[in-house]
């Protein structure tokens, strides 16, 4: 993939992307509180890949969600880009999400009435992009993630694999700083498993996204560069990949 756009002017050593600040997560469940996270601090710097490991119930989608700030901790801080985020009201949230952040999904949660180009222009759509500019945005970025002839095929018409990359090109639409994809190959057979990490890691490595993937299989680490380790609520290991 060719990179879009000319390299940002060198400037100063940039601070976290996000970071969590002794962030902790306590569910109520009627008169049972379940723990899913504890204390936890880290810190993603731009252009980072971090994959996010660890058994089912570690808590590793809820670190997802904070930091993504799809949910608010029980206490502890969010800081994206320096500014913190936990307290603010969810319309401001709101906002953040739509123009800084991209999510991809396991469950794809692509609209199945729309076509791929609609599907990936939506959230430009919601941000005031006119159409013209939008089409054009979309179908540039599925031409990038290798489906330049399938802008006009609904999601019934794809593969499970092509469907997530829809989703990855629509996660991109209004140039977030972060994305986020939990689980992102749950679903896909091991070929289409590769093809999506491989166009995460592209986009990766040359657009400068910054990506904080959730993975179960131990075979995903190859994909980061670096790994966190959750057990049981926190952080067990921090490791730099070669």
């Amino acid at each position: 993939m060719a990179p879009v756009g000319a390299a940002p002017a060198p400037g100063p050593a940039p601070g976290p992307a996000i970071r969590a600040d002794g962030v902790s997560k306590i569910y109520r469940l009627g008169s049972v509180e379940v723990t899913a996270l504890r204390d936890v601090s880290v810190a993603v710097d731009p252009g980072e890949m971090v994959c996010v490991m660890g058994r089912s119930g570690s808590g590793k989608s809820t670190l997802l969600r904070q930091l993504g700030l799809i949910d608010r901790p029980s206490a502890g801080r969010i800081l994206l880009e320096g500014e913190e985020v936990a307290g603010l009201s969810e319309s401001h949230r709101a906002r953040l999400r739509l123009a800084r952040l991209g999510y991809v999904f396991q469950e794809y949660a692509l609209i199945a009435s729309l076509t791929a180009r609609e599907n990936v222009f939506l959230p430009a759509m919601m941000r005031g992009m006119g159409r013209k500019a939008r089409r054009a945005r979309a179908a540039e970025l599925l031409e990038q993630v290798g489906l330049g002839d399938r802008l006009d095929h609904r999601p019934k018409e794809l593969s499970g694999g092509e469907q997530q990359r829809v989703a990855i090109a629509r996660a991109l639409v209004n140039e977030p700083t972060i994305l986020f994809a939990d689980e992102p190959t749950a679903n896909l057979d091991s070929i289409s498993g590769r093809i999506v990490m491989d166009t995460l890691a592209d986009l990766n490595r040359q657009l400068g996204v910054t990506i904080v993937f959730v993975s179960h299989d131990p075979d995903d680490r190859v994909w980061a560069g670096r790994v966190l380790t959750l057990r049981d609520g926190v952080v067990d290991s921090d490791e730099r990949v070669a």
